[in-house]
């Protein structure tokens, strides 16, 4: 018996163990990494509002198209055990699954495809780049570049109830405000602040699909 319709994913630290924006900072040097990874880390804990950094650390960054395809890979090489059979015996199962990431389309895409999903299940940030591959921006009206846009991107999908999110940031337990319940993430990483607002506690998906499947 499901104990959720619908399970909305996160993709770093959670579908994957990595940080896109951090691993694509660590291409231009140990300082860029070290600053995104602060960056990262605080808005993850809530301590500065999403919106505040997510423009700055792209405007430093800069990635390539490459780069970008190349992050893709890594996403799939480091998927999380245990995600790709869980996310396909929970489709299987009649669960909608969603992706929403603060994260970057063209790189999350590939990732989705290998989990069997379709692209209009996925919510995550388009970059821009010119004929080159050169980086020229990002979606700036995209209400996942800020602090409530994954809460504002699910509450308009008109998701079937119940509603469970899974994540591991403070963005992600913001979604349990038009969700059902919010189950953290902590097989890769674990944020205090975020457990502490969770209604469940995850370190694999083992656990999700004994959660979401009775």
């Amino acid at each position: 018996m499901r104990r959720f319709n619908s399970v909305v994913l996160d993709v770093d630290s959670t579908l994957a163990g990595i940080e896109g924006i951090d691993w694509l900072a660590a291409l231009r040097g140990p300082a860029a990494a070290a600053l995104s990874t602060e960056l990262t880390d605080k808005a993850m804990q809530g301590l500065i509002p999403l919106e505040e950094i997510y423009g700055r650390r792209l405007h430093s960054v800069r990635p390539t198209r490459g780069e970008i395809e190349a992050l893709s890979r890594v996403y799939v090489q480091r998927m999380a055990p245990m995600a790709r059979e869980t996310v396909t015996y929970l489709r299987d199962e009649g669960v909608h699954l969603t992706i929403a990431s603060g994260g970057f389309e063209q790189a999350i895409l590939p990732l989705a495809a290998e989990l069997g999903l379709e692209p209009e299940q996925v919510h995550a940030v388009r970059l821009y780049f010119d004929e080159r591959g050169e980086y020229t921006g990002y979606d700036e009206s995209s209400l996942l570049a800020r602090q409530y846009g994954k809460r504002d991107t699910i509450a308009g999908l008109g998701l079937t109830a119940p509603v469970l999110a899974v994540g591991d940031g403070i963005t992600d337990s913001e979604i349990a405000e038009v969700a059902d319940a919010f189950a953290v993430f902590t097989g890769f990483i674990r944020r205090e602040s975020v457990i502490a607002r969770a209604d469940h506690v995850l370190e694999s998906f083992d656990q999700l699909r004994e959660l979401v499947i009775e």
